[in-house]
């Protein structure tokens, strides 16, 4: 069975630097595939708002990407008291600073079981990213990677369609704002490095949708146009008819 994509907005827009995209103008597709996280699309949802919100907001930053992840394997950090497993909740957030020039970061964030704040943990700027490992070219799947300089991570997220939504924002924020070196993109479907890209699918859908309602407003406009011209001819004839019944009047009285 093919894997099914769930696309979740990852804020509340996304916005470019010709524009904002809003998270209506994007098709949501039902994810057929089991995801790890129980039925959490509305906590989900909320739990980006409050990390934008909390984390970002207050340092004068907008999020532009996030996605609730699970390490694939465990790290070791020995004689370390980090909670046992499933304590805390792990975000990747991409972000940009509101004043120009605009520095992006990728921030980890997590939030601890019992609590309803968020905590900023590791940081990194988008040049010290080097490589976004997408695991599989050719199947969506949930998995990837992220090598900085320092560090190297190996994540899972809730389902393919959130890690699929992440790294294309990634991939496009890359494009924009990375000036000397652009981090590698490796094993990562072409649909999420441009071309038949999710964001340009929405775009043509929202041109596609303009397209066909102005093509209505022009199809209404011909046959208002039609009624008008008929109502116009009714009209002559009706006058005309009037002004005939009239000398037929005067003709007899006389």
């Amino acid at each position: 069975m093919a894997r099914g994509l769930e696309l979740l907005t990852l804020t509340e827009s996304y916005t470019w630097d010709g524009g904002e995209v809003s998270q209506t103008n994007l098709h949501s597709v039902k994810s057929t595939e089991p995801s790890f996280y129980p039925p959490l699309e509305k906590a989900t949802m909320s739990a980006r708002s409050a990390i934008n919100k909390e984390i970002f907001t207050p340092h004068d930053e907008r999020m532009l990407a996030a996605v609730q992840v699970k390490r694939r394997t465990k790290k070791k950090i020995p004689f370390l008291a980090t909670g046992g497993q499933g304590d805390y909740t792990t975000f990747i957030c991409l972000s940009v600073t509101n004043k120009k020039p605009a520095q992006v970061s990728i921030t980890k964030v997590k939030q601890f079981e019992g609590s309803s704040s968020f905590v900023r943990r590791s940081q990194w700027t988008l040049d010290q990213l080097r490589q976004v490992n997408g695991i599989d070219p050719n199947r969506d799947c949930p998995e990837f990677d992220l090598t900085f300089e320092n560090a190297f991570d190996q994540w899972v997220a809730g389902s393919s369609g959130d890690k699929c939504m992440f790294v294309q924002v990634l991939h496009n924020t890359c494009q924009r704002h990375s000036a000397d070196r652009k981090p590698e993109f490796v094993n990562c479907q072409s649909k999420l490095l441009g071309g038949n890209s999710i964001l340009h699918s929405a775009a043509d859908s929202v041109t596609s949708a303009v397209q066909k309602a102005s093509q209505a407003l022009n199809e209404r406009g011909e046959r208002l146009g039609r009624v008008e011209e008929k109502t116009g001819d009714m009209m002559n004839s009706a006058q005309q008819f009037a002004d005939t019944a009239h000398k037929l009047a005067m003709k007899h009285k006389c």
